[in-house]
C-alpha cells in the first residue's frame, strides 16, 4: 500500500501546500482521501481524476471538501474520458452542500458524476485490494477516522478529531498513523502534537506521520513536541511525499527536529 501526500495545510492553501488531501493506492486501486482546496491540482501530478476508484471524505468542513466542486466540473464538463459515477463516501450532507453551491437543478447531474454513500449508514467498503473501515470521532461536526488495509499493511488516518479511547482502540497496531496536529493547544476539536504522540504510543503505531499542522506551528517543532510522548519514527508530511505502508521499516522522508 502506498500513501501520497497531496496537501497538508490548515484553514487555507498556501503557495507551498494545498489543504488536506491524500492518495491511497494498492495495485490498481486508488482512493482519494479528503479533497481540501488545492489538492485536486496536486492529485493530477500522480493520477488522473478519471482513474480514481473512490473518494473518502472525513467530514464536511471546507478545508477537507472544497475541491469536490472543481472535481465535479472536471468530470462533468472537462476533457476527461467518460466514466461511471465515482463512489463518494462521506458525511450524509455532502450532496446537499454541493447542490447548494451548484443550484437546485444540479442534483441529477451530480448523481451522474458521483455515487454518494453516507459514512453513517455503513462501516466498511472494499475498493479493489484496499479494505476501508471507519469510525466516528469527536469533532465539532460529524467526523470519521479511516483505517485502510492491504494484505498485512495498515494505515489509520485521524481526520480532524480530539483524543479519545475510541480513537486509540481504532488505531491499535497500525503500521502508519497519519495524524492531524491542528491545535497548538487543546481546543476541543483538534489534536495537538502532544496528543498525536500520545495516540501513536497508546495505539502502538509503527510510525507517525504528522499533517494539518496548526497555523504557526512548524514541522520541526511539531515533531519535537510529539516525540515527548512517542519514541517511534515521526515524519512531518509534505506535499508530494510518497510513503510505503507496511509492517517492516521503509525508507521515508524525514525532517531534522
Amino acid at each position: 500500500m502506498r500513501l501520497t501526500v497531496l496537501g497538508t495545510a490548515s484553514h487555507y492553501p498556501t503557495p507551498e501546500a494545498a489543504c488536506s488531501g491524500y492518495l491511497l493506492e494498492h495495485g490498481r486501486a486508488a482512493v482519494w482521501v479528503d479533497a481540501g482546496p488545492g489538492s485536486l491540482a496536486e492529485l493530477q501530478r500522480h493520477r488522473s481524476p478519471a482513474d480514481l476508484d473512490a473518494l473518502w471524505i472525513s467530514h464536511a468542513h471546507a478545508d477537507h471538501t472544497a475541491d469536490l466542486l472543481p472535481l465535479y466540473y472536471a468530470l462533468a464538463f472537462g476533457d476527461l474520458p467518460p466514466r461511471p459515477p465515482l463512489p463518494l463516501l462521506g458525511p450524509a450532507d455532502l450532496r446537499g452542500r454541493l447542490v447548494g453551491f451548484l443550484g437546485a437543478g444540479a442534483g441529477p447531474e451530480l448523481d451522474r458524476v458521483f455515487a454518494f454513500s453516507s459514512l453513517a449508514d455503513r462501516r466498511s467498503a472494499r475498493i479493489g485490494g484496499l479494505e476501508l473501515d471507519w469510525e466516528a470521532v469527536p469533532h465539532d461536526v460529524p467526523a470519521w477516522a479511516l483505517r485502510a488495509r492491504a494484505g498485512d499493511a495498515s494505515l489509520v488516518y485521524t481526520g480532524d478529531a480530539t483524543l479519545s479511547p475510541g480513537l486509540v482502540a481504532f488505531a491499535g497496531g497500525c503500521d502508519l498513523l497519519l495524524s492531524e496536529a491542528g491545535a497548538d493547544r487543546p481546543d476541543g476539536s483538534h489534536l495537538t502534537p502532544e496528543d498525536a504522540g500520545a495516540l501513536a504510543a497508546d495505539a502502538r503505531a509503527g510510525r507517525l506521520l504528522l499533517t494539518h499542522l496548526a497555523l504557526g506551528l512548524g514541522p520541526a517543532e511539531a515533531v519535537r513536541r510529539a516525540a515527548g510522548n512517542y519514541d517511534g519514527p515521526i515524519i512531518p508530511a509534505r506535499p508530494g511525499d510518497v510513503v510505503s505502508v507496511g509492517p517492516v521499516s521503509e525508507a521515508v522522508p524525514t525532517v531534522e527536529a
